[in-house]
């Protein structure tokens, strides 16, 4: 065992300080990505993109910029450039030699919003910005245009490449950034994808009423039946309802108008914007933000909100004598509602570098007092609205009182479901015959999903990117884990030895991921779960498979859908017949499947395939060797031990093949 000052009393093992490493400069976001933006997936190489579309927002906020311009380029360099007052390129008095803007691209914790004297709100200052996009680019190039004369410099994985350069007079002013992520810290395969891009694009617009977004995309990057425009303006006056009436689209709901509205926190601390309603289907969103950051783990000032509507709803309900108010609970009242939440504060605070929850206390109480006062007036200004929502809200009440008297879910009519998980989008027939729930990863490709099921038979349950590997995670994490527990509430059946099949609320199950190999890593995370926790579900026959196309072919009026790469071929050659030219397209994901060619693929039942998962029944006597087999397997991949993992690739290494090197 190794003492407190590293010593093994092994030979060859000194320890001294030559082994002390000092990382200079950003080599230690090269090394370590993960501590900086959570890693090398997608998710984090788009994040690199948020983080410089974040910069200029934080001008327009500021009330400098007016206009931002972006662009995806068909060589995958990202390009951002707005009309703010450009990044300062005056000599930096502490770092000499070096002009203020090199230093912000070179050097972490290096900006302009720690002060609060050059913004007043900023997206965060958790030293996740411009120096480490340029860490993780192998070619970043800004211009910047100040005192009607423009600069440029060139960079590469973090050091600058060229000096500042004059470039000449100009009649403009601002920045731009275009930039393009290193393929050795992401991949080779890694690309921008375009109605990602598009969706933050619109998603900030709509934050911030004040700004235009003009949107630019080489249109051979946009893949056939996407629908993704290759230029737009975005601008909405409208602000966040502007936002939920086209996400509402012609959805009935519960009130006649939805509750929106925007305040000023008291002393110039800062604003909230918000717009919330109630649809009469229970389906649920809540997208939340801070200074135009996306928090998809809310944080405190969905807290504020939802402890604002409670104690509003709760006082109008004591003011017009309904005691059954009294019982309400927030989620009783945001279980079925399209939330949209945006605050802009000073230094916000943010858990973890990528600012996915916001922590700062005060926003809570910031929040919950600008909402109580506008929804109290709000319920006042139109008796009959109220009413409507308060019986609603007092029925999904009744309805969680009663599922913990009872112990056992039960399905509801349309209009008097159980409470459920929020994003779950349930099917409306009253048994588990011929139903079937669909998991899906992300809440992009569940948008898709909900719009190409069938209401009758069909439920949706997005999951947040990949759930928690069950095989390796202790019973706390797996007791604490939100996406988990949704999916057993969801299936209502228990797990493990209160597992009971009578009380499973659907028929089938069916994993439902994109047809690559982040879908198939998220499969085969759930298919783990249900073999340690729900074996019997497998084992009865519930489990499924589906199997998304990955290519699509069309020639002429002609158009077919293949599984993977052996599948095409031979669609070429027997549907095709290798004659004249067949257009080609591949799926990038679910997300960006239109919703009709998700459901002619996919989940029509009478086009669709399906594979079962099958698992040797373990108490059967002439199969318990093959069963352990399988348990064997299960823990050697998915189990806690990763040299098991490792053994196992070297012993099946000789098998892989078509890999890129």
């Amino acid at each position: 065992m190794n003492d407190l000052f590293g010593n093994s009393g092994k030979k060859g093992t000194d320890y001294s300080a030559k082994d002390i490493e000092v990382l200079e400069g950003l080599e230690p976001v090269r090394r370590r990505p993960g501590m900086y933006i959570g890693g090398t997936d997608e998710r984090a190489f788009h994040h690199l993109a948020a983080e410089i579309l974040d910069n200029s927002m934080d001008e327009a906020v500021a009330g400098y910029a007016t206009r931002i311009e972006v662009e995806l380029d068909a060589q995958g360099f990202f390009t951002v450039r707005d009309n703010g007052r450009g990044i300062p390129i005056d000599p930096h008095p502490k770092y000499k030699g070096k002009s203020a803007l090199e230093v912000i691209l070179t050097t972490l914790h290096s900006g302009g919003k720690f002060s609060g004297k050059v913004y007043q709100t900023s997206g965060g200052l958790h030293g996740v910005g411009s120096s480490v996009v340029n860490a993780l680019s192998d070619s970043l190039i800004v211009e910047v245009a100040r005192d009607k004369q423009l600069y440029s410099q060139s960079f590469s994985r973090g050091l600058a490449v060229t000096k500042l350069t004059p470039q000449g007079p100009v009649n403009r002013r601002g920045t731009t950034v275009r930039f393009h992520p290193d393929p050795d810290i992401f991949g080779k395969q890694a690309h921008f994808k375009p109605a990602r891009l598009y969706r933050m694009c619109r998603s900030k617009a709509y934050l911030f009423r004040g700004v235009e977004i003009r949107w630019s995309c080489d249109p051979s990057l946009i893949g056939e039946g996407e629908t993704t425009p290759a230029n737009d303006t975005l601008h909405f006056p409208g602000g966040l309802l502007d936002f939920l009436n086209a996400t509402l689209e012609s959805r009935k709901t519960i009130t006649s108008t939805p509750f929106a509205g925007q305040a000023e926190f008291p002393d110039e601390q800062g604003r909230v914007e918000w717009a919330i309603a109630w649809p009469v289907d229970d389906d649920s969103m809540c997208s939340s933000y801070c200074n135009t950051v996306p928090t998809p783990e809310g944080g405190t000032h969905e807290t504020g909100l939802r402890t604002g509507l409670l104690r509003s709803l709760k006082a109008y309900g004591d003011l017009i004598g309904n005691r059954k108010a009294a019982q309400i609970t927030s989620d009783d009242i945001t279980g079925g509602a399209m939330m949209l939440l945006s605050v802009f504060i000073r230094d916000p605070q943010f858990q973890g570098q990528t600012k996915e929850k916001l922590a700062t206390a005060e926003a809570a109480r910031l929040v919950e007092a600008s909402i109580k006062d506008h929804f109290d007036h709000w319920l006042s200004g139109d008796p009959g609205r109220a009413k409507d929502l308060l019986e609603r809200v007092i029925e999904k009440a009744e309805e969680r009182l009663r599922k913990r008297q009872d112990k056992e879910l039960t399905r509801k009519t349309a209009t008097r479901r159980l409470r459920l998980p929020g994003k779950l989008a349930d099917c409306t027939r009253d048994t588990a015959n011929g139903t079937e729930l669909f998991l899906v990863e992300g809440d992009s490709a569940g948008g898709s999903a909900k719009q190409a099921r069938d209401r009758e038979t069909q439920a949706v349950l997005p999951l947040r990117g990949k759930i928690l590997n069950v095989a390796s995670a202790s019973a706390d994490k797996l007791g604490a884990n939100q996406e988990l527990i949704d999916l057993i509430q969801a299936l209502g059946c228990g797990t493990r030895d209160k597992y009971n099949n009578d009380k499973l609320r659907y028929e089938k199950v069916i994993i439902m991921t994109d047809a690559d190999v982040d879908g198939a890593h998220i499969a085969s995370l759930l298919m783990t779960f249900f073999y340690r926790e729900m074996p019997q579900l497998i084992e009865n026959g519930h489990l499924f498979l589906a199997q998304p196309p990955l290519y699509r072919l069309s020639q002429g009026g002609k158009s077919a859908y293949a599984r993977d790469d052996a599948h095409k071929e031979d669609l070429l050659k027997k549907e095709f017949n290798g004659r004249g030219k067949v257009e080609i397209s591949r799926f990038k994901g679910l997300g960006e499947m239109p919703a009709q060619q998700l459901k002619e693929t996919t989940m029509d039942r009478r086009k669709r395939t399906l594979l079962k998962v099958r698992v040797p029944q373990r108490y059967n006597d002439e199969d318990r060797a093959e069963a352990r087999e399988t348990a064997d397997l299960v823990e050697r991949l998915m189990g806690r031990k990763p040299e098991l993992r490792f053994q196992f690739i070297q012993e099946n290494a000789r098998f892989a093949r078509d890999l890129d090197v």
